[in-house]
């Protein structure tokens, strides 16, 4: 979800591990020449939905061992979940809807339901069958700072081994 730490967690996550990081908001940026928050309000959730999941393709299919952040609505569709469970080792950062929303601060460059409390308690709501589903660890971040969630990730890499 918006606001769990995925570009943060990933960078320093990418950092222990000696791996890529890809962040899907930028690839979305670099495949489309647009913000996501752009596509989502002059085109739609669905285009903007259909971005992320290109954005996804093309992390996947880089050579090599790497750190995605994935957008939260790949688990929506079934065969992207498929996707996401046969490409690696997958983790869930799980958060309450209030601290997600204080992540999210102003909610500048998101779409305009970022700010919404009651919107981002539906949407986690709605997606945590398909995120517990898809998951091999989940990472409550509602206390855990970064160095704290990438020391649990890598104790369940470790236990993986």
């Amino acid at each position: 979800m918006m606001g769990s730490g995925k570009t943060t967690i990933g960078r320093a996550l990418g950092s222990r591990l000696d791996r890529p990081f890809f962040d899907n908001d930028q690839l979305v940026r670099g495949l489309t020449g647009r913000e996501p928050a752009e596509i989502d309000a002059t085109d739609g959730e669905e285009a903007l939905h259909d971005a992320e999941i290109a954005a996804f393709h093309a992390a996947v299919r880089e050579p090599g061992a790497a750190v995605i952040a994935v957008a939260g609505a790949i688990v929506d569709v079934p065969a992207e979940r498929d996707r996401l469970r046969d490409a690696g080792f997958v983790v869930w950062l799980r958060a309450r809807p209030e601290t997600l929303r204080a992540r999210i601060g102003s909610g500048a460059g998101r779409r305009d339901d970022a700010t919404d409390v009651a919107w981002i308690a539906r949407r986690a709501a709605e997606r945590e069958p398909a995120y517990a589903g898809v998951a091999d660890v989940t990472v409550d971040v509602d206390s855990a700072g970064p160095e704290e969630a990438v020391a649990q990730i890598l104790s369940a890499l470790d236990g993986e081994d």
